[in-house]
């Protein structure tokens, strides 16, 4: 291991990091997140696999065939456990967690999860006046508000200088509208330091007009900012980052950057 660690680069240290943070990503959000080029993602990411410190699955579908999906090999778990200070873990217990996630049946909420973030920081990559300064995982945000909500993630986005904090809800059109907009009761026993915009990322432009009939029949707690976007929808508007977003109640949509928390809630750096 002490060899590798001579040969990898500094964006090899960033993708370590962010598979320890977040499991897997794709192919095409590796090259998003910091290569910019296919090829040149393609090339590097098969060296690291040759080498243990990457690993990858996918699984057979028809037609055609499923993305890779990329997480940390034995080496590249080794080197981020002594960069941490941790117990340095067996391969094989890579290995088998590679296997569990594979077998996840959460696993493409996770990607969808990613995929939002993975947006913002390529759209930051082309815009110098904005950044994703903080990008939590589902076990970060449970350590930071309990038991009491569980956001699939939390990201703060940087645009000329505006924070705008936010929980992110990942929906894949599989649970109930009332039990997604139960969530929000959650959201509203958060102490008023926490109380970001809950933004709820959907699959389709059809799941979120009835969700906005679900919350025009229900009411949206006091406090609670909530704003809505579907991917179909975003995909030919800019992304996640444009103006997308709908809000209860109001006409139009707006951009990421113009989003506020009703309670006041700022970003405490």
């Amino acid at each position: 291991m002490a060899g590798e660690l001579t040969r990898l680069t500094p964006r090899d240290r960033f993708l370590l990091n962010l598979l320890d943070q977040h499991k897997t990503f794709t192919t095409d959000q590796l090259v998003d997140l910091t290569f910019g080029s296919a090829g040149r993602a393609r090339n590097r990411l098969n060296t690291l696999l040759e080498r243990d410190i990457l690993d990858r699955f996918r699984h057979y579908q028809r037609p055609g065939s499923q993305a890779w999906r990329w997480t940390l090999g034995p080496v590249g778990a080794a080197i981020v456990a002594a960069s941490n200070g941790d117990t340095l873990p067996r391969p094989s217990a890579v290995r088998d967690a590679t296997a569990r996630l594979a077998l996840s049946p959460t696993l493409t909420h996770l990607i969808t999860t990613n995929g939002f973030f993975v947006a913002l920081s390529a759209y930051a990559r082309t815009d110098p006046a904005t950044r994703l300064a903080r990008w939590w995982n589902e076990a970060a945000c449970r350590e930071a508000v309990g038991m009491v909500v569980r956001p699939d993630g939390h990201g703060v986005w940087i645009d000329g200088g505006h924070a705008v904090p936010f929980w992110l809800e990942t929906d894949l059109g599989t649970e109930t509208l009332s039990r997604v907009v139960g969530k929000l009761t959650g959201y509203a026993a958060l102490p008023p330091s926490r109380a970001y915009p809950v933004l709820f990322w959907l699959p389709t432009a059809a799941r979120e007009a009835n969700l906005h009939a679900q919350l025009a029949r229900t009411g949206v707690p006091d406090a609670v900012t909530v704003a809505t976007a579907a991917a179909d929808h975003a995909a030919g508007a800019g992304g996640p980052v444009g103006p997308v977003w709908r809000m209860p109640g109001q006409p139009g949509r707006v951009a990421l950057a113009d989003l506020t928390a009703s309670g006041g809630a700022v970003w405490d750096g």
